[in-house]
């Protein structure tokens, strides 16, 4: 058997729509105001897509980003993998718009969906191919316009989301040299599909005139109960990530920026302080798959990731999913 290929981060890309959403916003369309949207979120303003812009269009440019950083070019690509559960449309896969436009005629594509989660799991598939030896190249993508399935009438739901695509080049660590990634980890537990969902456009509830009217092509959540198993999840996974490893290694955690108040909670559980942690929701909002990797790719920039130091990313969404990697930057 030949031996596993050590995997690293080649390169990372991000893309924000140029529209910015204050919370002042839904003070017009909703009972809500500026000060209990920071309190309750830490969200103080959002990006949202244009009328005639998609996932795919933010995913190419976030695309590009990644590939130039990696220093490659897109035929070099083996595989596009994509996260996200608001696809242009839902036949064919984003990803193969994707791999179109970005002129990546060597690459296969596919999408994935796990919700929130759904980068870490592209990264995860992506890592796994590297390491097998199947593909040299991957791109792993997880992007999102979350602004074209949030219930404007819901005050509860609308305030929290936000478009954006972020993204990654893996290659054998050999040829990029940084980012070696240890370790990753799945998980889901289905019996909280319930907690975040959108009922119809499905197999089971296929769009009609009374989904329309009812309104439930939109998402749904119980925000007490996702607050309560976020807040856990977040911290055991930070630890599992973390485990056998010093905290004086760590240089940054980069989680799912769902909620303020959860990246709070779930670091005064483990007894940390905010000081190794990237967080930039009060600028985009909860991004669900595009969380991550912009977080990532905006910390590489400002110089927040210390070659030869830890990085750990985590996430968690709908289905109940979850995901996290522990990175040798």
């Amino acid at each position: 058997m030949s031996s596993r290929v050590r995997v690293g981060i080649a390169g990372t890309g991000s893309h924000l729509p140029e529209r910015v959403v204050p919370n002042s916003y839904f003070e017009k369309i909703v009972d809500t105001s500026d000060e209990w949207i920071v309190q309750r979120t830490g969200i103080k303003e959002r990006r949202y897509v244009a009328d005639d812009q998609a996932t795919s269009d933010m995913a190419v440019l976030a695309g590009r980003a990644a590939i130039e950083a990696a220093g490659i070019r897109p035929e070099d690509l083996d595989l596009i993998v994509v996260g996200t559960v608001t696809p242009d449309q839902m036949i064919p896969a984003c990803s193969a718009l994707i791999q179109h436009r970005l002129g990546a005629v060597n690459a296969g594509a596919f999408d994935c969906n796990s919700a929130c989660t759904g980068f870490m799991s592209a990264l995860s598939i992506a890592e796994a191919f590297v390491g097998s030896g199947r593909a040299r190249r991957v791109l792993a993508i997880g992007a999102e316009s979350l602004s074209r399935i949030s219930d404007m009438q819901d005050r509860t739901s609308c305030i929290l989301f936000g478009d954006a695509a972020g993204a990654v080049v893996l290659a054998p660590l050999e040829e990029c040299k940084q980012g070696e990634i240890l370790k990753t980890r799945q998980g889901a537990d289905g019996s909280g599909y319930d907690l975040i969902y959108m009922l119809a456009g499905g197999s089971r509830r296929p769009a009609s005139e009374e989904t329309v009217k009812n309104r439930e092509h939109f998402i749904r959540l119980n925000g007490r109960e996702v607050f309560r198993f976020a807040v856990t999840r977040m911290g055991d996974l930070i630890a599992e990530m973390i485990e056998g490893h010093d905290y004086d290694d760590l240089c940054l955690v980069v989680p799912h920026q769902v909620n303020k108040r959860i990246i709070d909670s779930a670091l005064e559980r483990l007894g940390w302080s905010d000081e190794k942690v990237m967080v930039n929701i009060h600028r985009y909002g909860n991004t669900s798959s595009a969380t991550v990797p912009v977080a990532l790719d905006e910390a590489r920039r400002a110089g927040r990731l210390v070659p030869g130091k830890l990085v750990i990313l985590v996430a968690f969404g709908a289905g109940l999913t979850w995901g996290g990697a522990l990175i040798r930057w």
